[in-house]
């Protein structure tokens, strides 16, 4: 696979890293990543996922930018429409703690409950982030046996969390 497939198949994964550390889109920030991706690439040992590899770069970028003096500039000048955004109910705020915890916990009981070869894949595959590929390799089963338990287990979830989503 070319780099640039590679690129792509990680395009979301590394919006949703930037997202979730900035809290903001920022199509800078991924150019940013994809160069220090290229320049470094010879720096990538296969031992490894590249999803891994390049989510790491993308935290390290978006981190970086967290600390740069654009980033803390860019938020010193604020709307009184944000401050107001940003100024929270207190009362609120326990309540949404709350229920997130609860939520959490729901997801984490509805999936150890998988059988456990459901889980095991999507353990390797939804939350270390192994390709299907490398998850049938470590678990020494074919491809197809872990596409299978992957949709078998989201069949499940999907079931029993179907309040949630």
């Amino acid at each position: 696979m070319n780099f640039n497939e590679l690129i792509k198949s990680n395009k979301q994964n590394v919006k949703n890293i930037i997202r979730l550390i900035t809290k903001q889109d920022n199509e800078d920030l991924e150019q940013e990543v994809y160069i220090k991706a290229w320049k470094n690439s010879d720096k990538y040992e296969e031992r490894g996922s590249f999803k891994s590899w390049i989510s790491t770069v993308a935290k390290n970028v978006s981190k970086d930018y967290l600390k740069s003096a654009g980033f803390r500039n860019s938020q010193s000048t604020t709307s009184d429409e944000l401050v107001l955004n940003m100024v929270s109910d207190k009362k609120k705020v326990p309540e949404e703690l709350m229920v997130a915890a609860e939520r959490q916990t729901r997801i984490i009981n509805a999936v150890e409950s998988l059988r456990p070869k459901l889980r095991e894949a999507v353990l390797l595959c939804e939350i270390y982030g192994y390709t299907y590929e490398e998850a049938a390799k470590k678990l020494r089963c074919p491809l197809g046996t872990i596409k299978s338990r992957i949709y078998n287990a989201k069949k499940e979830l999907a079931e029993q969390l179907e309040d949630l989503l």
